[in-house]
Order: C-alpha cells, then sequence, then structure tokens
C-alpha cells in the first residue's frame, strides 16, 4: 500500500469574499484594500481595470467612480461562520484556510452522497441557501488540497470540477509555475526554462533537494500531486494543549479574544520547547449550556503566535456576534487551542543586515497583548504609502494591515513613481492641520499664483503664527499639483513652495484657494 498517497479533497472557495461578506453586489465598481493594495475587487471593478495586487492610486486612476473599502477581517469571518456551519451536514471535518475558503477529506462525504459530483452539488446548495446568494461558491475535487484548489479556479458554469482519481498530475502539468506561490522558487524555475508544473515534476527528487532544498522539495511534491508532507502517523501527545476555564462566562469578543491570545503565546511555547510547529490548529469551546464548538483552521506554512491569535479572534467573532442561528444559546466558560498537526520547525537563516528577528518577534507578542487589552484597531504603525504630499508618504495603519517581519517604512517598499512628488529631503514636522500663513513681496502685497502655477513676484516675508514676520533668504519653487480633477468633490489645485527664512527655519508652504498656509517644518 502506498503510503505517500495524497488525500483526496475538496476546496470550497467563495471569490471574493471580502466583496460578499462588505454586502456590496458584483455590478458596483467596488475593491477592497489591505496593507494599501487591492486583496478583492467586484465583477465590474475588474472589467474597468482594476485587479487585485495594484496599490489604491492606481486602482483609483483607472477606476475613478471606485469604492475603496478597508479590509475589516473579524467581518469577513463574522459572514463566513454561516458558510461553515452549512457544511457541517456534510463533515465534522471542515477546515478554514481562511474566511472564503475551506477544505475538507471527500472519502465519507463522497460515499454517503454517491461521489464526489453529487457530494460537490450538495456542497453548492447548502452554501446557496445559507447565504441566499446564487453563485457564490465553487467546489473542486481532486487528489490533495493543492490540486482541489486549482480545480475550484476552473469551476465555471456548473460551479463544480471535479478530477478523476489519480488524474491529479495530468490535471496539474499545464498550470503554470507561479500557482505554487513560492515567488524566490519560481522566479530561478523560470530563468531554468521551466515554465509549468509538468516539467518541474519531470524532475527527479534528488535532483530538487539537493539544487533547492525542503521548501524545493515541498513545490515538487505538490507539482506531482502529493500533499506537501506525507500523512502524520502519530497524533500529536495531548500535553500540547492549553486551555482556559472562564468564569464567570464571557459573552463579548473583546474578552475571549484577550485569553486567546494568552493562549496562543502559552502554545506556540510548548511547540518551541519541543522544536515543532504546526500547520494545523483546533479552535474549541465550551458554553455554560453544555454546548460544544470546535473549528479547524489550516495554513500551508508555519503558524506564528500573532497568526494563531488572529483565527482564535475571527472564530470567536464568527460564533458570538454571528446570526442567531449560529450563535450559542450562553457565555463561553472554557476556550482551548490544541494542535492537529505537528511537523518538525526549520532552522531560520536570518540576515546579517536585518531580517527577522527575536526582538521583531518580541515586539508582535507586545503588540497581539495590547490589542487584546484595547482592541485590534487600537495598536498602529506607520506605513510608507507614496503620494505627492508630504502627509501622503507615511501615514499610520492598524497593525493587522502590515507585515510586522519587514520595515514598513522602507523606501523600497513604495516603488511606484510619483509625478509631482516634492524632491528631498522629506520634512521633519508635519502639521495637522496645515497652519495659516502669509507670503509678501517687498512692497507689502501678497504674493499670488496665476493659472499656470507661476509666481507674480519674488517672495519677500514670510508670516507664521509662531515667528511672525520673517524675511525670506532662499525660496525654491513653485511645484504644482492639480488631483482628482475628475471628482467636484475632491479635486485639489495647489502650489508648493520651499522657503528658508534668515533664522535659518525651513518650511513647505502651499498656495491654494487664494490662501497660503505652512504644511509642514523641515529639520
Amino acid at each position: 500500500m502506498n503510503q505517500d498517497k495524497p488525500t483526496r479533497s475538496a476546496m470550497v472557495w467563495c471569490p471574493d469574499w471580502p466583496i460578499v461578506a462588505a454586502k456590496q453586489t458584483p455590478l458596483d465598481p467596488v475593491a477592497v484594500v489591505h496593507a494599501n493594495r487591492v486583496i478583492a475587487a467586484s465583477t465590474q471593478a475588474r472589467r474597468l481595470g482594476v485587479a487585485r495586487g495594484q496599490r489604491r492610486r492606481e486602482a483609483q486612476s483607472r477606476c475613478p467612480t471606485l469604492l475603496i473599502l478597508e479590509r475589516d477581517q473579524g467581518g469577513e469571518a463574522r459572514a463566513f461562520e454561516p458558510v461553515v456551519g452549512s457544511l457541517d451536514s456534510l463533515t465534522p471535518r471542515v477546515e478554514i484556510v481562511r474566511p472564503g475558503l475551506v477544505v475538507f477529506p471527500t472519502l465519507g462525504p463522497s460515499r454517503y452522497f454517491g461521489g464526489d459530483t453529487a457530494m460537490a452539488g450538495t456542497c453548492v446548495s447548502l452554501i446557496e441557501d445559507a447565504l441566499g446568494l446564487p453563485g457564490v461558491a465553487r467546489v473542486g475535487v481532486a487528489d490533495g488540497a493543492f490540486g482541489a484548489s486549482l480545480a475550484a479556479r476552473c469551476a465555471t458554469e456548473s460551479h463544480v470540477h471535479v478530477v478523476p482519481e489519480t488524474q491529479s498530475p495530468a490535471f496539474l502539468a499545464p498550470f503554470p509555475v507561479s500557482t505554487l506561490d513560492r515567488p524566490e522558487l519560481v522566479g530561478v524555475l523560470l530563468r531554468l526554462g521551466l515554465t509549468s508544473l509538468g516539467a518541474f515534476a519531470a524532475l527527479s527528487v534528488a535532483d530538487v533537494t539537493a539544487r533547492f532544498g525542503a521548501d524545493g522539495e515541498a513545490a515538487h511534491r505538490l507539482a506531482r500531486g502529493l500533499d506537501e508532507r506525507p500523512p502524520a502517523v502519530e497524533d500529536p501527545p495531548p500535553e500540547m494543549e492549553v486551555a482556559q476555564e472562564l468564569d464567570p462566562p464571557v459573552e463579548r469578543v473583546d474578552q475571549a479574544a484577550f485569553v486567546g491570545k494568552v493562549l496562543a503565546d502559552q502554545f506556540l511555547q510548548r511547540l518551541d520547547a519541543r522544536g515543532a510547529t504546526c500547520t494545523r490548529i483546533v479552535v474549541a469551546a465550551e458554553t455554560e449550556h453544555g454546548e460544544t464548538l470546535t473549528r479547524y483552521w489550516r495554513n500551508e506554512g508555519s503558524l506564528s503566535a500573532a497568526a494563531v491569535a488572529d483565527r482564535v479572534r475571527w472564530q470567536l467573532d464568527g460564533w458570538l456576534n454571528g446570526s442567531s442561528r449560529q450563535r450559542p444559546s450562553g457565555g463561553l466558560t472554557r476556550l482551548s487551542i490544541r494542535p492537529d498537526d505537528v511537523v518538525a520547525a526549520k532552522g531560520r537563516q536570518l540576515g546579517f543586515w536585518g531580517g527577522q528577528t527575536e526582538d521583531a518577534e518580541r515586539a508582535a507578542r507586545v503588540i497581539a497583548r495590547v490589542q487584546g487589552i484595547l482592541g485590534p484597531q487600537a495598536v498602529r504603525v506607520p506605513e510608507r504609502r507614496g503620494g505627492r504630499s508630504a502627509h501622503e508618504q507615511v501615514v499610520t495603519v492598524q497593525a493587522d494591515g502590515v507585515d510586522l517581519s519587514r520595515s514598513s517604512i522602507d523606501a523600497q517598499s513604495v516603488s511606484a513613481p510619483w509625478p509631482g512628488a516634492l524632491p528631498g529631503p522629506a520634512p521633519a514636522h508635519l502639521h495637522q492641520p496645515a497652519l495659516e500663513a502669509q507670503v509678501e513681496d517687498v512692497a507689502g502685497l501678497v504674493v499670488r499664483v496665476d493659472g499656470r502655477a507661476q509666481l507674480q513676484a519674488v517672495p519677500y516675508r514670510l508670516w507664521t503664527p509662531q515667528r511672525q514676520w520673517e524675511q525670506i533668504s532662499t525660496w525654491a519653487g513653485p511645484w504644482p499639483l492639480d488631483e482628482r480633477w475628475w471628482d467636484d468633490q475632491r479635486a485639489r489645485r495647489r502650489a508648493r513652495l520651499q522657503i528658508v527664512t534668515e533664522s535659518g527655519v525651513a518650511y513647505l508652504v502651499v498656495a491654494e484657494g487664494g490662501h497660503w498656509w505652512v504644511e509642514a517644518t523641515y529639520d
């Protein structure tokens, strides 16, 4: 018997789930952004040129009427709980990859419902009944979760695509290697001329392992239609479970989520002590009325403490703030986390000039604890977004919206050009709101800017609230800016000057609507 036979799996995919969770229709141009990039776009928005991965401004330039929504992961999980609950009648082994995507083994359900195709059709019907929306789900069935995910994306009008048993390698062969979602490995494979999964799968396992290591071997297994790792032969030891009794019973998400963050830290500490990591966890809760709530969450990579805490919070939000049919009848009296798939932890090669460090991990854990006390929206971190104005280039965003393992204000993180942006250096202090100012010529008249963004006189002196009148020693500009001309409500025309006074203080001043303002001060 082949011990490395892939698990026959069904992948349920709800396309554009952030749009569906936000209760937006596909006929309206809508995009959901996360970390300043588009993660989901409605059908109409895609027709107008909006695509995943685009920056917010690029998407708006392609579709001026685009409605931008910030991602609400808690809301997505809360809206997705009815979908997962509807699948409980198929199998208790539903594993949530993320809100909008679940996977489960098909052996039992397919036998009960009369085959893979009938089971998949039943799955689609259950989800449509639970949400009251037609065509919201697609189901793919294949050998292995990776093949099932690609099959789900191939499902079109019937919303079901079933790959016959043992045919997954042939089904996967034409797909490009970019579907492996490993950018560094894919770049090397493309340079070697290996453009398809079939070409990559044709290489010998020994050669792939010798050249690309463990990560390359895992990708090679996927290309061959196997699971990423051989199936585990032993269940995780029961002592790796962490749990907390809740007395009095908890009915609020923020209180339960704080306990979940503490348990997530304890859970990862036990894994680290064993030199292990976890790719699938079970979040379980008990209520004061004896109900038992259980959900499986999986991730193809290893789950960090922050990732575990996020999934616990999402699940608690789905349970406690869900619909009346899904919500438990009483408060939670016990919360637990246990591993369902444990693998050996890999060593990490840390960068000599940076990379992930212990300090970064410790900071992430502290942020998670503060979020548990004050809420997920209370912690904000800087993020470089680009822009033409000084106050647009670096903004603060929720900590959940950025990758804390990298420097979010690194200048290399913004590669798009910004015609009309101010030259460096950047000002040290931004005034919010801008300060009233006055720029006059030698005759004491206010300096005006004409329609071509040209100064009508030479600036001679500057008035600011802090220093009153000062003589100008040097100046540069103006730099004109005409933005959002297509939107009557948000259109802006400005001219910017860099001014240095005799006291040595440098200012960024802006002329807009016939008035002068100090927008920032240089150090």
